[in-house]
């Protein structure tokens, strides 16, 4: 039924944003027009849309989205993105897998999740 998926972000900044995806996550930019962005992850495509432009406020946030990425291990992933700038916080140790939260510039809700 349904071919791929994707999520898009809401952004204010879109140079921030794209930087924060491209070059601190180490994710790759299949192209960007200045209100437009296509991040390519594992199994996930992220459109990042700024609606005005390329910078600007946007009216309002819902909070409600968060983009998650699975990994195989834990503690070199997040070495790894402390080196680049990452603050992480709301750590869950769970029965079936692990899960540490972090926000990109916006504010948006990302996570790493581990299973076991």
């Amino acid at each position: 039924m349904f071919k791929s998926g994707n999520v898009t972000v809401m952004v204010a900044d879109m140079k921030k944003a794209v930087k924060f995806y491209a070059e601190t996550l180490g994710l790759e930019l299949q192209h960007g027009d200045g209100h437009f962005a296509q991040i390519a992850a594992p199994g996930l495509t992220i459109g990042l849309l700024h609606l005005a432009g390329e910078q600007g406020s946007l009216p309002e946030k819902s909070g409600s989205m968060s983009i998650g990425f699975e990994v195989a291990d834990m503690e070199s992933a997040i070495e790894t993105l402390k080196t680049s700038g990452v603050q992480f916080h709301d750590s869950v140790e769970g029965k079936t897998a692990n899960v540490v939260h972090f926000n990109d510039p916006e504010g948006n809700t990302l996570y790493l999740v581990c299973n076991r």
